[in-house]
């Protein structure tokens, strides 16, 4: 992490707590949060990182648990199951704690970098946070990969039910955010896409749902194949095409 900026942001709740964790980032240009996964910032999550970088990105990396620098599954699990003042990560119908953290960091992110907005990657366990993010007036742009929270609940929701509101009048408003998962990935099972196609896209188009074929789960970072023409190699394009659609200055 030498080529990073490291900073620390605290942020203060609605419930009265404070959390802080250590914000990493790097380049130049519009903004890009890559919020991460179970696994960790590991080796494949910096490739990914160093790529909207060399894109002509500000890339950001909030580090919320675990080893930096390679993955740890097991070890994060037990770590972020100990989190449950920020993560509550069996719970239908309400978001987690440290998703309004990110949107205090988004906010900041704006100001800071004096953008209109920014564009958020959330993966895994933080795949439904970019769904939340898009309540925020900061994110102009969001992705979520292989969304898999609450768990238990494959078709359920990790968002309340005001947030579900404010995100359908917001996407109304851009260009309709991505969603990914595998075709046969039991983590991000068919069914929460069914649930989010019609939660959100009963009457238009909001959530652009892609379904990659294949029995992985990572699509940007482990299982990623930076082949021409592979799906993963294909939606990371898509999303460098749409984040500079959203982000950069219209000619």
């Amino acid at each position: 992490m030498k080529d990073y900026d490291l900073r620390k942001f605290q942020a203060a709740l609605s419930n009265g707590q404070t959390i802080v964790h250590d914000v990493y980032s790097k380049g130049s240009g519009p903004v890009v949060m890559i919020i991460q996964e179970l696994p960790g910032i590991g080796p494949e999550t910096l490739r990914l990182a160093d790529e909207f970088a060399a894109e002509g990105f500000t890339v950001v990396l909030p580090h919320l648990f675990g080893p930096l620098g390679k993955t740890d599954l097991a070890g994060n699990m037990i770590r972020v199951l100990c989190m449950r003042r920020e993560f509550r990560i069996f719970a239908q119908g309400q978001t987690s704690p440290v998703v309004e953290w990110l949107r205090s960091l988004s906010q900041d992110l704006k100001a800071r970098h004096q953008v209109e907005g920014i564009a958020v990657i959330g993966m895994c366990l933080t795949g439904n946070f970019a769904l939340s993010l898009m309540v925020d007036d900061a994110v102009l742009a969001s992705v979520a990969s292989q969304p898999a929270l609450p768990v238990g609940s494959p078709g359920g929701l990790h968002m309340s039910q005001s947030d579900i509101e404010t995100a359908r009048q917001r996407l109304d408003t851009l260009e309709p955010m991505l969603a990914y998962r595998f075709e046969g990935d039991i983590q991000s099972p068919a069914k929460k896409f069914e649930t989010i196609d019609c939660v959100f896209n009963q009457d238009k188009e909001r959530i652009r749902l892609k379904t990659l074929p294949g029995r992985k789960h990572a699509i940007l970072t482990l299982h990623f194949e930076n082949e021409i023409g592979h799906p993963t190699r294909q939606a990371l394009d898509e999303i460098l095409s749409y984040f500079r659609r959203s982000l950069m200055p219209k000619c």
